[in-house]
C-alpha cells in the first residue's frame, strides 16, 4: 500500500478528531444524564450526526474516495452551525429571554466538559473543516431548502413527546421556545418559523459562501501549478 500523502493525513487526522470530539460529548452526557433526557436535545441529535458523517468522511479521505454527498456534508455543518449560534446567542446570552445561564453555571466536571465539546468544539471544528479542507462549489440553493427536514423532524418529536409525558417529567420540553406549557402552541409556532427562516437564510448563506470561497485545501496549490503552463505569455 502506498504511505499517504501529508494532506490526506492532515485531512484525515482533523475529521476524525471532529468525530471523537462529538462522540466523546455525546458519550459523557449519555453516561452522566438519564438517556431519554438526553436524547430530546437537538445538540446531541445532531453531534450523533457529526460524529457519523465526519468518521465516514475521514475513512473516505483515508481510502482517497469521495466526500460524502454535498446535502450531507452542508447540511452537517448548517446544523451544528446553528446549534453553536442558538447555544451562545440565545440560551447562554444573560440578555435573551431564554437564557438558562444559571444551570449552566451549576456544570463542572466531565459535564463541563461535554458542553463545550457539544457547543463550541464541533461547530468551529465543523467550520474550519469546510473553509480550509473541503472542495468549494459544491453546495446548491436547493440544498438550503432540503436541510429544514432535519429541524422540522426534531420539532415534531420534540411537540410529540412534550405532549405524551406527564406535566412536571422531567425536560418535558428541551428549550424554552418550543415550551407549549409555559408559551403555549401559538408562541411556539411562532418561534419555530423564526428558527425556520433562521435555518433557510444561514443555509443559502452557507452556499453563497461556498460558491465564492477559495480552495484552500493542503497541496491543491502546489498541485495546480504543477499541471499548468509555465509559460505566461504567448509561445515564441
Amino acid at each position: 500500500m502506498n504511505r499517504a500523502a501529508p494532506d490526506v493525513l492532515v485531512t484525515v487526522a482533523f475529521r476524525a478528531l471532529i468525530a471523537l470530539a462529538a462522540t466523546v460529548g455525546v458519550t459523557i452526557e449519555c453516561v452522566y444524564g438519564s438517556l431519554p433526557v438526553v436524547l430530546s436535545f437537538f445538540t446531541i441529535w445532531t453531534n450523533i450526526l457529526v460524529a457519523v458523517v465526519f468518521a465516514l468522511s475521514a475513512g473516505r479521505a483515508w481510502q482517497r474516495r469521495p466526500d460524502p454527498g454535498p446535502l450531507w456534508r452542508g447540511g452537517v455543518l448548517l446544523f451544528i452551525l446553528v446549534t453553536g449560534l442558538v447555544f451562545h446567542l440565545v440560551l447562554a446570552n444573560p440578555s435573551s429571554p431564554f437564557n438558562v445561564v444559571s444551570e449552566l453555571d451549576r456544570l463542572t466536571g466531565a459535564k463541563a466538559v461535554a458542553n463545550q465539546l457539544l457547543h463550541t468544539v464541533t461547530p468551529i471544528g465543523a467550520a474550519l473543516d469546510f473553509l480550509l479542507l473541503t472542495a468549494p462549489r459544491t453546495l446548491r440553493p436547493r440544498h438550503a431548502a432540503q436541510w429544514l427536514a432535519w429541524p422540522l423532524a426534531y420539532l415534531t418529536c420534540a411537540l410529540i413527546r412534550g405532549a405524551v409525558l406527564a406535566p412536571g417529567a422531567r425536560a418535558r420540553y428541551p428549550y424554552p421556545f418550543v415550551d407549549v406549557a409555559r408559551y403555549g402552541y401559538d408562541r411556539v409556532a411562532l418561534n419555530a418559523l423564526v428558527l425556520g427562516a433562521v435555518f433557510y437564510a444561514l443555509g443559502l448563506a452557507l452556499v453563497a459562501a461556498d460558491r465564492f470561497r477559495p480552495d484552500l485545501r493542503p497541496g491543491r496549490a502546489s498541485r495546480e501549478n504543477r499541471i499548468s503552463s509555465p509559460a505566461d505569455g504567448p509561445l515564441k
